[in-house]
């Protein structure tokens, strides 16, 4: 049976037919009912004035339909991660206006690194409290190991933790685009339900504060400490230069710099970075860092460049020499000066009597012009006025060159005492800094020298000892 619908040849409706609305009919019965052509004439004609509208109704609902199941999606996961959002980021002063954070405007995470719940508990044993190997301010870190065989640390949030959903996201967003020989690998994510959980690769050494004080780790020399301190220089440098626009990390400490099976060095944690132009500076509403590193200029101007950073990674380099927290609260018997060991390294320095607060179990280790050249760079690192801070890759090449000066035999008389303090050295020793410290470093895995003694290396070195004058060398 075929219907058509159409206005009668001739007539004004011919010219301005419309159609309002749509019936379907269901016409139902034996092969011996006859449907007369006049009814169907009739019934069809009654419902082409309201096809159109019905249609347009029917639209309408669909989407208003549409509209309402997807508010009420967004309040539930709104609901879900104002238990996270609500809470502060990092250890700091930090403002509420960057932490509570709209579902809607956080973009499409990296779904490729996605992995199921189900499959981190297996890792991890159900969290099982004998696989704990730290706690920070997002939450507790668990050992595991996943399907693949990838040992792997497991930072899953909790309720109330100090760090929410907007650190949460920075973190996966930034980890998924860069990598680094000297930066924390992300594995994967978690954020099933009220799930958030950071999966990354295993430093099985820890941190390097777990090195340096309050530890029954052995005692790490003062040359590893340097190749450390370089190390974390590298990570640095390639966020500050080499990433695409540059990126500030706004929370370098010695919590933050982990150390792997090798000790090798990496940066972790970037919960607070701030995508940044290294040659603008940044107006930050709401100041996030870790109390005893945190730049004074920046706390006081919410002024954020990639100077803070260097700031905090100063305080990093004195704690390495000092083996000494950067904050030492809850001690009546400490004098105010030496609380904040920025402070206090700085003022120590600068009276010449920095020997006296170096770690006593790397004192008689340290060559006394390394030590000379580390210091200064701490010292650079520190200056009040950001704009007089080295940038990372002078940083780097200060280090380097340290270290180089470290690994140089220092030959004395026969009638010389060997067990001469290496730093009552540093009253005698002049060197100068060299002219192109401000060189930048164009791949960070190129040593300076290198400790072969084969004629390439002998040159290497040739042009750099050319540019010292030592009055007293031998």
């Amino acid at each position: 049976m075929n219907i058509c619908i159409g206005p009668s040849e001739g007539t004004l409706e011919h010219y301005a037919a419309f159609l309002n609305g749509v019936e379907i009919m269901d016409i139902m019965g034996e092969s011996s009912v006859v449907i007369k052509p006049d009814k169907i004439k009739k019934t069809v004609f009654l419902v082409v004035g309201p096809v159109v509208g019905g249609l347009l109704v029917c639209a309408l609902v669909v989407g208003l339909f549409i509209v309402l199941k997807k508010r009420k999606r967004t309040s539930v996961k709104t609901s879900v991660w104002s238990l996270f959002s609500g809470h502060g980021g990092g250890s700091s002063d930090s403002k509420g206006t960057d932490r509570t954070i709209n579902v809607s405007q956080v973009p499409n995470l990296n779904l490729g690194l996605r992995i199921p719940f189900a499959e981190i508990q297996s890792a991890t044993n159900n969290f099982d409290e004998k696989l704990l190997i730290g706690k920070g301010g997002f939450g507790n870190v668990y050992r595991g190991k996943l399907k693949n065989g990838s040992n792997v640390a497991v930072k899953r949030s909790q309720p109330r933790s100090g760090q929410g959903l907007s650190e949460f996201h920075t973190e996966i967003m930034i980890l998924s685009k860069i990598r680094h020989r000297h930066l924390v690998s992300l594995i994967g994510y978690c954020d099933e339900g009220s799930e958030m959980i950071l999966v990354y690769e295993l430093m099985k050494n820890g941190t390097l504060r777990d090195h340096l004080y309050k530890t029954n780790l052995s005692c790490l020399p003062w040359k590893q400490r340097l190749q450390i301190c370089i190390d974390a220089a590298r990570g640095l440098h390639y966020l500050h230069k080499e990433c695409a626009g540059g990126i500030i990390h706004r929370d370098i400490k010695s919590t933050n710099i982990l150390l792997d099976e090798n000790l090798i060095a990496k940066v972790a944690d970037f919960g607070l970075s701030k995508s940044a132009p290294m040659d603008q500076t940044y107006v930050d509403t709401g100041i996030k860092g870790t109390f005893g590193y945190l730049d004074p200029e920046y706390f006081n101007t919410h002024q954020l460049t990639a100077k803070s950073d260097v700031y905090s990674f100063g305080v990093v380099l004195l704690e390495v020499l000092c083996a000494r927290p950067a904050i030492i609260s809850g001690d009546p018997q400490l004098p105010m000066e030496q609380v904040n060991l920025a402070e206090w390294g700085l003022l120590c320095h600068r009276k010449g009597l920095l020997e006296t607060i170096v770690d006593p179990s790397i004192k008689d280790q340290i060559n006394p012009n390394s030590l000379r050249i580390f210091a200064e760079t701490a010292e650079q690192c520190l200056l009040e006025d950001g704009a007089n801070r080295p940038s990372m890759d002078t940083v780097l090449w200060d280090l380097e060159y340290a270290l180089q000066l470290q690994q140089t035999v220092v030959y004395r008389e026969p009638h010389e005492d060997s067990s001469i303090d290496a730093t009552s050295g540093l009253r005698l020793v002049n060197v100068q800094r060299l002219p192109s410290l401000s060189l930048q470093i164009e791949r960070d895995d190129v040593p300076i020298l290198r400790d072969s003694t084969t004629e390439e290396s002998f040159l290497s070195a040739s042009k750099v000892f050319s540019q010292l004058r030592i009055n007293h060398a031998r």
